[in-house]
């Protein structure tokens, strides 16, 4: 049986080294790269990983992706083809910080706790991972979507997305897409997660229409992209010869709220509507003030 590493709220294993001997000042975005984040709503190509540390992820990632693991049983979602396409696959998964430490440990990384809180302007708090993996060849597309879509359960809007590549991931095959600008737009209706590109189209104004210029966002491994939680984005099919691995880590700044009484994640004990999101699932990562 594999230990719940939800219980521990802390780096468990080598991944990060001796991250409280570590400066975080050394971490933080330019001004000018946090003006850039509101302006457009994402900023991209902040290396959080070494390469060293991206290989120890995609180690535990080969296991992961197996249903026959035996931290299965752990994960929140599990996907070993969430594409709609049958002659495609994309594996997707949340809750991959439950089972192995190298996925735990990332949460606490300063590379990327620090900038969230400069762009959260505030104290950051977990929310939930996500693993993205487009295999070679005959990789699935992720459709345009915004994420507070699926997460008006919790209010209100102050999340962050961190998208970090575990491969160089390029337009060929199958980045992450932006619309520059689309986080000021309102909250849009769900289209589809796994399915057809174009459906969100039916969705959009005329103007909105016109203002979809999608940007690539084109990572080498180590990198990442964050984005505001009304962004919307997605990415198109691998059919390289080459993976596209992603994992993904969602936050919130400390102060959010359920909206719901139902439960938040599946197997995670509700927060009654009105809370704090806070508890065993929901650690605070980093606190600019502590």
């Amino acid at each position: 049986m594999i230990a719940d590493l939800s219980t521990r709220h802390q780096p468990l294993g080598t991944l990060l080294g001796n991250v409280s001997q570590r400066d975080p000042r050394r971490y933080r975005l330019g001004d000018e790269q946090v003006a850039f984040f509101h302006e457009h709503g994402y900023l991209a190509g902040v290396r959080v990983l070494s390469d060293d540390q991206v290989e120890v992820l995609r180690e535990e990632l080969a296991g992961l992706v197996d249903p026959a693991h035996p931290g299965n049983r752990l994960f929140y979602e599990y996907h070993s083809n969430e594409s709609s396409d049958p002659a495609r696959v994309l594996f997707h998964a949340l809750g991959a910080w439950r089972i192995t430490p190298g996925f735990h440990d990332i949460l606490w990384n300063p590379a990327f706790t620090v900038p969230a809180s400069q762009l959260l302007d505030g104290a950051v708090r977990f929310w939930h991972d996500q693993l993205f993996c487009k295999p070679a060849h005959h990789g699935g597309v992720v459709a345009w979507h915004q994420d507070y879509s699926y997460w008006t359960r919790t209010q209100p809007i102050s999340h962050l997305t961190c998208w970090i590549a575990l491969d160089d991931a390029s337009s060929d095959n199958g980045c992450l897409q932006y619309i520059p600008g689309s986080h000021r737009w309102q909250l849009l209706p769900v289209t589809g997660l796994a399915g057809d590109m174009d459906a969100i189209r039916t969705v959009l104004s005329a103007d909105q229409k016109k203002q979809f210029r999608p940007t690539a966002i084109e990572l080498k491994k180590g990198e990442c992209a964050f984005h505001h939680p009304l962004m919307v984005h997605g990415s198109y099919e691998n059919s390289t010869d080459r993976p596209r691995r992603a994992t993904v880590v969602n936050v919130f700044r400390d102060g959010v709220r359920s909206e719901s009484d139902d439960e938040l994640l599946q197997g995670v004990p509700c927060i009654p509507k009105g809370q704090k999101m806070e508890g065993q699932f929901f650690p605070l990562l980093f606190d600019p003030g502590k």
